[in-house]
């Protein structure tokens, strides 16, 4: 027993399960779940061991005190603790061999603690590292962050320096722009000296015409007045030949200051027409666009209103025509004839042709034509700039000789290239007009501006295209095309294509 018992001290076996448990305890967290058992199982296998080495030396020791010794304790200490169905058998090997399994779990357990020293050791080193290149890290993001503000504060200096050339640059914008406009005008101005002393010299020659014509009456009325040496034959026959001399074509020799100025007139309104195109369509277009979203009813709308332009323009020139030939015709005298002077006289008094009159006939016409719609908040009125500039343009151009004129067009005609050009939406290779985006200028026969029409394909064609053509339009300019067309197409055509032919 006594040798047991000192085994059983050399070893340590409690100081090493007081180890192991310490150790399991500080790393439960840390190790798997099968480590944790692993652990534990390793735990109840030493126990069990240290308490078959107890029975071993209970057993020795009860057998020393004899038969009756230790009842006592036995019964009092031993018996109830193995009451609670606790038995640990005898392991099944010796005291060395367990002593020696003792020994070796000990000296695991030495070569863990001295891996785990090692291991220690080694996580301070790197910790060591960890915070030496944590330092190197903070000291290349403060120099990361050093070159980030230089960075910002180079693309601020380029940004202000940028915003600064953006700004000479719009200011040189702005002074070209400037300059641009001061040469137009300075143009302007130099296109209408240029007219102001084409216009000089015209009423010089007149001047000097007038002058001579003065002097050719203030002559011919001394020689009426004064006594005539001559037979009365002689003077009769003086009498016939001056006679025949006054109703010679002298008259027509002498031009006119409409006749004089027609060129320069001519190429002025066309010019003028050209303008109504590129700038007054396009402004009443953008405001038509603010009430109607479908451009081809826009289009519709300004090419109408143009067309119904020149034809109250051409009915109220005719009216003022007529007004002032019989206003003439009661005191005319003067080596020109009625029609010229009516003519000149309609030249120099351009502005006394009312032209809100034929603004306000142009939007009654409109208002009951039934090819267009206009919404009913706004009225045609809209674009009344559009019809009184066109007004005054149809209405100068029929003082020309010969006068100016619009084409004659209907929708659903064949395309003419020599009289329209093709709009950007249209489909070149169809043959009929779809309808048409602005009339087309003639003289006679001859086209002076084209128009643009849109072509497509499945456009409606004019059965009464053929009987339209009979009438020629563009021909019988002379004999009031208006009228002439009213008449014959007043038969065949619906009121949509008859409105299309007063058009």
């Amino acid at each position: 027993m006594a040798d047991t018992l000192r085994r059983l001290t050399g070893t340590s076996s409690f100081s090493v399960l007081q180890d192991k448990i310490e150790s399991w305890h500080r790393d439960y967290h840390v190790i798997s779940c099968d480590q944790n058992l692993n652990r534990c199982c390793e735990l109840i296998e030493l126990t069990a061991k240290i308490q078959g080495q107890l029975f071993a030396i209970l057993n020795l020791t009860a057998a020393e005190g004899g038969h009756y010794a230790g009842v006592d304790t036995l019964k009092t200490r031993l018996l109830p603790w193995l009451g609670t169905c606790f038995s640990m058998s005898r392991p099944s090997v010796t005291d060395d061999t367990s002593l020696q399994l003792i020994q070796d779990s000990v000296e695991k357990d030495r070569k863990i603690r001295n891996l785990s020293a090692s291991h220690e050791s080694d996580m301070q080193m790197m910790e060591t590292q960890l915070s030496s290149t944590r330092l190197q890290l903070d000291s290349v993001r403060a120099e990361l962050i050093g070159a980030q503000n230089e960075l910002d504060e180079t693309k601020s200096k380029s940004a202000a320096t940028r915003l600064a050339t953006a700004d000479e640059i719009l200011q040189l914008k702005a002074d070209l722009r400037s300059a641009h406009e001061q040469v137009e005008i300075y143009q302007r101005n130099l296109n209408a000296l240029h007219d102001y002393e084409r216009q000089i010299r015209l009423l010089r020659d007149e001047v000097s015409y007038l002058s001579t014509e003065k002097a050719m009456l203030k002559e011919r009325l001394v020689r009426s007045r004064s006594p005539s040496p001559l037979p009365r034959h002689s003077r009769s026959r003086s009498r016939s030949r001056s006679r025949s001399r006054s109703s010679s074509p002298v008259r027509n020799e002498s031009p006119t200051r409409a006749k004089l100025t027609n060129s320069s007139r001519h190429a002025r309104l066309v010019s003028r027409f050209s303008d109504l195109y590129a700038v007054e369509r396009l402004e009443a277009q953008t405001l038509l666009r603010c009430y109607i979203a479908d451009l081809e009813m826009v289009q519709k709308i300004i090419f109408i209103a143009v067309v119904e332009s020149f034809r109250t323009a051409k009915l109220a020139y005719r009216q003022f025509r007529m007004r002032v030939r019989k206003t003439l015709s009661i005191s005319h005298f003067g080596p020109e004839s009625l029609e010229d002077a009516r003519l000149d006289y309609i030249v120099r008094n351009l502005d006394l042709y009312d032209v809100q009159a034929s603004v306000n006939d142009v939007i009654s016409a409109m208002n009951v034509n039934p090819r267009i719609s206009f919404p009913p908040e706004v009225n045609f009125g809209l674009i009344s700039n559009l019809m009184r500039e066109t007004c005054k343009v149809a209405f100068a151009m029929q003082t020309l000789d010969p006068p100016l004129d619009l084409a004659f067009a209907s929708d659903g005609e064949l395309y003419n290239d020599n009289r329209y050009r093709h709009s950007y939406d249209s489909e070149f290779t169809a043959p009929l007009v779809m309808y048409h985006v602005w009339p087309a200028l003639v003289e006679g026969n001859i086209v002076i501006v084209k128009g643009e029409a849109v072509t497509r394909r499945g456009a409606p064609w004019s059965r009464s295209r053929s009987r339209s053509r009979s009438s020629s339009p563009v021909r019988s300019r002379s004999l009031s095309p208006t009228r002439s067309l009213a008449f014959n197409s007043k038969r065949t055509l619906s009121p949509d294509r008859l409105t299309a032919s007063r058009l």
